[in-house]
């Protein structure tokens, strides 16, 4: 997944997260209480009433269509397109639509859906980042769960680099696939790997557990705790490393784009993205 065209400076300033400093004591000292590793610097468990928006105070709404991935949504603000369902889920809801006038890339556009990003309220460098999700099925679906780095306002992209914990397009709904994006391995270069389950089973059959770790100099994948890479400098080629400083949070749902192609005539809207929750613990 590519930052689309429209992404600003403006949009992805935020203030960065406090960090306490470390007291280091003599070993003759009564050691300091640990702290509690298991305790979330970043939560969202989506409860609310049904219609309700997201919680403004950890994520913000993107709108505008994407060039750059040649995608065939507009993303909208309010509760038409992303809202919570009140059973504990977000749901971002793609529709075949275009009900204000919204002109893309290639004209009027054909559909509505909606983007999630964390740029001024969260960001993280290293932790485990975890989501439980539901994707949709069909030919253009391509919902993903993903991370930009938080300089990308002021060096662009791939410099900024971008973790893709999550993607998933509809013409193959057995599989999902984890990929690292950087200087030098970016867009169909970009150093990944795919997960798939058994026996034919499909990722919109259910929810799934998806989840990266990310530590300094190596960062593992995993789809219901089954790990299924590890990639570390030694993978790039010579490369610059590009994942060592704060990076925010994305959930989107696309329609269409040069990796999944369009929809066709066995796809039927609306589509949804059911998200049960997003976590980040142990993050800097």
């Amino acid at each position: 997944m590519k930052p689309r065209s429209s992404f600003t400076a403006g949009l992805l300033a935020a203030v960065a997260l406090a960090t306490a400093p470390v007291l280091v004591t003599p070993a003759s000292a009564a050691e300091p209480p640990q702290p509690d590793r298991a305790v979330a610097s970043f939560s969202d468990d989506f409860d609310g009433p049904a219609g309700s928006p997201v919680d403004g105070s950890k994520w913000q709404l993107e709108t505008g269509d994407n060039v750059n991935n040649h995608e065939r949504q507009w993303y909208t603000s309010g509760t038409d397109n992303a809202a919570l369902d009140g059973q504990g889920n977000l749901v971002i809801t793609a529709k075949k639509e275009n009900p204000a006038g919204y002109q893309c890339w290639y004209g009027a556009c054909e559909y509505t859906s909606a983007r999630l990003n964390t740029a001024s309220t969260f960001k993280t460098t290293y932790g485990h980042v975890e989501t439980r999700l539901k994707v949709p099925e069909g030919q253009g679906m391509w919902p993903a769960f993903w991370m930009l780095g938080e300089d990308i306002g002021s060096v662009g992209w791939p410099e900024c680099g971008e973790i893709d914990v999550m993607e998933n397009v509809g013409f193959e709904p057995g599989t999902v696939h984890g990929t690292l994006h950087g200087p030098g391995y970016s867009g169909g270069g970009g150093i990944g790997a795919g997960y798939t389950l058994p026996d034919g089973q499909k990722f919109s059959d259910g929810f799934h557990t998806f989840a990266v770790d990310w530590s300094p100099e190596k960062i593992t994948w995993s789809v219901d705790g089954n790990v299924y890479q590890t990639r570390t400098p030694a993978d790039l080629n010579g490369n610059r490393w590009a994942f060592d400083h704060p990076f925010f949070l994305i959930l989107n749902l696309a329609v269409g784009g040069d990796w999944p192609g369009d929809p066709d005539g066995s796809t039927s809207f609306p589509k949804q993205l059911v998200v049960d929750y997003v976590r980040v613990t142990g993050g800097n």
